[in-house]
């Protein structure tokens, strides 16, 4: 280390690093000192390892020239072996050769004597054999032998016999199926892939199976004509011959699917099924041919297509009941063809995962597949089909509802009336009558159907009717009611009818929330079981269109609620104002004489038992007329304008001690009463009065202190502290000198 010294700081950093080097040093020197006798142990047990290490020097190098002589030998009969292996291919492709030769002539002499004697399916054995020769090998080999003229004479007979045995083949099937032997068409079937003429094999077997099917189809379709009107299949017979050809050729496909796999091999039932399907399609356009000619399917199409473009037309309106029977056999149809569809389906995708290895080649095919069924002339007539039957559904439950509307009527003891019953029978059986389609397309269409004529058709009529509102007059409530109750046995006024066709209104609304609801979950019930296999996008769009129907009730309720708070104000505040008027007229400020007088007469004053008996009578028969919910709302009512008046009318009055306990107890005997008049919870609304009933009984102002705030316990007051000094000054015995002094 090169370090200048100029200065004694310089000098002392010098010495300070020279130090520590010598430290350092000496650290190791001391450190290898230790290690000595450990290095000389070492060196001496080297030195006794020394003899043998010599000993294996020399087995090293005698094992060294052990594997290079087995190496040498090793690559010495290696050489032989690969001449021996490939003397041995040689030696079996010249055996293979002479064994095609041999079979050649074997196939040569018999395949003619096979003809001889029309043994087609061992001629077409010889055949298949020779079509699996290399020719181009064997007459090479056939040149080095100096025996090709043999041997092309061979082919040329052979390939004659083929052309022969063609012919022969194609020209027996025809016969066979010109004669209807089906025994006969089956054994030549077999033959064609022998021939390796599969294409053309399953192409005229097809051909054959589909002229079967017309021929069943034809004879179905004439034995539907002599069908009757009279008989109970009339309705329904072209679903009948839909069906039959259906099951025909499923039935044909399961039979013939395991001769044409064994025969043919798998993968190829698609071909044969494209065109059975051609023949299928061919049909079933005739049968629904015929459906429209006999059913006048046009004619009420164009019908339909008038009332569209004038929906007030009144002349020549198609009557609903004419399409009732139309729309369950299409809907019959549509079952039907999906049913066969997803069968052609299960059976194709069956063959093509078992012939398929290659996942993107079966993809390929399954999307060919899908295609193929989306646009067969069956899914294509069905999908026409289904679109006209949407707008007469539409139709028939429109104009079944309006009529049922026009028919309604009120039968004795009963809450509501025929309409309602009607209209949610029709929306059900046009439903159930969609979904049993089996398209989730068409369902979807008649659930936003039925809402929105739930929505606005029905909600209207109802609607109307409640918009008129409760009529008044001069007879009481319950007079009206019994009227109502007697079923109209006698001639009752207009307005006896109106007060009735309200309260009949406010039912069916009601009551119509409940058959939604039921409605839903029924429905939701009968999709699952129709669509177990529907994919997601089907199901999403189901889901959507069946909770969309539970909207109605949204409307529904605005309409109850409206309904009920109009006859609220019609009935019922009109009975409470002149028993609040009676209450703040009387005087509050109570003798003891006056109290026990009271007390001795059920602890109440007259108005007040004349209010709960009057009220008790006007319920009674106003329960008798409404559902459960819609009185027990009325009830609610009562009870919430009842507190607001009653409230007022405290605040406007006086009270001594025994004033404020005979309020209480008078409270407590009308809160008991509505109470048990009702199902629902009202002792909530009567909490401002019980309070004020508590402050009015106190001994002296101070008492409000035991109850008010944090000693209040679980007591919540209701009354801000400027109402309860306002209720602390209605007891003329308070001083509003200590009213004022109170911290609350």
């Amino acid at each position: 280390m090169d370090l200048k010294l100029n200065t004694i700081e310089d000098a002392k950093k010098a010495f300070e690093i020279y130090e520590e080097r010598e430290k350092k040093l000496d650290a190791e020197l001391q450190a290898f000192i230790e290690q000595h006798d450990l290095q000389d142990d070492k060196v001496i047990s080297l030195q006794k390892m020394l003899p043998q290490l010599h000993l294996v020097h020399s087995d090293s190098e005698q094992l060294s020239s052990m594997i290079a002589f087995t190496s040498a030998l090793a690559e010495n009969i290696s050489s032989k072996v690969k001449k021996l292996d490939v003397t041995r291919s040689r030696v079996l492709e010249c055996m293979q050769r002479v064994e095609d030769i041999l079979d050649l002539k074997f196939c040569t002499d018999g395949v003619q004597t096979a003809l001889q004697n029309e043994d087609y399916e061992q001629a077409a054995a010889h055949i298949h054999r020779f079509l699996s020769l290399d020719q181009t090998v064997l007459k090479k080999s056939a040149a080095d032998s100096k025996e090709g003229n043999s041997l092309d004479e061979a082919f040329n007979k052979l390939h004659e016999a083929e052309t022969q045995l063609k012919a022969i083949v194609m020209r027996k099937f025809d016969e066979a199926v010109r004669d209807e032997d089906v025994a006969s068409v089956e054994r030549f079937f077999k033959i064609f892939p022998l021939l390796n003429q599969h294409n053309e094999g399953l192409k005229k077997f097809s051909t054959y199976l589909c002229s079967q099917i017309a021929e069943k189809s034809q004879k179905n379709l004439k034995s539907a004509q002599s069908v009757s009107p009279s008989d109970k299949r009339w309705t329904v017979k072209y679903a009948d011959i839909a069906t039959l050809l259906f099951e025909g050729i499923a039935r044909i496909i399961e039979i013939h699917q395991p001769l044409v796999e064994t025969y043919y091999g798998p993968g190829r039932l698609f071909s044969v099924i494209e065109i059975i399907q051609r023949e299928c399609d061919r049909q079933i356009k005739r049968v629904l041919d015929e459906f429209k000619v006999q059913r006048d399917f046009q004619k009420k199409v164009f019908n339909l297509q008038q009332v569209n473009k004038n929906p007030y037309r009144t002349t020549d309106r198609l009557d609903p009941r004419e399409l009732d029977s139309l729309l369950a056999e299409i809907t019959i149809l549509s079952t039907r063809s999906q049913l066969y569809l997803r069968f052609i389906r299960r059976r194709i995708q069956g063959d093509i995962d078992i012939s398929s290895t290659n996942e993107n080649q079966k993809k390929d095919e399954i999307l060919n597949l899908n295609k193929f069924l989306k646009e067969c002339e069956l899914s294509r007539l069905m999908h026409d089909l289904l679109g006209t039957y949407v707008t007469m559904e539409e139709y028939f439950m429109r104009e079944s509802i309006h009529k049922a509307v026009s028919m309604d009527a009120i039968e004795e003891n009963s809450l509501t009336s025929s309409m309602l019953d009607d209209v949610f029978f029709i929306a059900k059986k046009c439903l159930r009558r969609s979904i049993s389609s089996s398209s989730a397309d068409i369902v979807c269409a008649m659930l936003n159907h039925t809402t929105n004529l739930l929505q606005s058709d029905f909600y209207d009529v109802l609607n109307e009717k409640v918009k008129l509102g409760f009529p008044s007059s001069m007879l009481d409530f319950s007079q009206a009611y019994s009227v109502f109750q007697s079923s109209l046995q006698i001639q009752s006024s207009d307005i006896d009818k109106s007060k009735t066709e309200f309260l009949v209104t406010l039912n069916n609304a009601e009551v119509a929330c409940e058959f939604v609801r039921t409605l839903r979950t029924n429905l939701e019930e009968e999709v699952q079981k129709m669509f177990p296999h529907a994919t997601d996008q089907e199901s999403a769009k189901l889901e959507s269109c069946l909770s969309e129907i539970t909207s109605v009730n949204f409307k529904l309720q605005q309409l109850i609620s409206y309904g009920r708070t109009h006859l609220c104000t019609a009935v019922v505040k009109p009975r409470i104002k002149p028993w609040v008027d009676a209450f703040q007229s009387a005087s509050h400020i109570i003798t003891e004489d006056e109290y026990s007088q009271y007390e001795a007469t059920d602890g109440a004053r007259p108005f007040i038992q004349n209010f709960i008996i009057s009220t008790d009578t006007f319920l009674k028969s106003l329960k008798s007329s409404l559902t459960t919910s819609n009185f027990d709302a009325i009830v609610s009512l009562l009870a919430s304008e009842l507190t607001i008046q009653f409230e007022k009318a405290v605040m406007l009055c006086q009270f001594n001690r025994l004033g404020g306990l005979l309020f209480d107890r008078e409270l407590r005997l009308i809160i008991a009463f509505l109470t048990s008049a009702t199902t629902w919870t009202i002792r909530d609304k009567f909490a401002r009065l019980t309070q004020i009933s508590t402050i009015l009984n106190l001994e002296n102002v101070s008492e409000i202190l035991d109850t008010w705030g944090s000693n209040s316990g679980s007591l919540t007051w209701r009354l801000t502290p400027t109402e309860v000094r306002q209720v602390l000054a209605l007891r003329k015995d308070f001083k509003s000198e200590d009213i004022k002094r109170l911290k609350l």
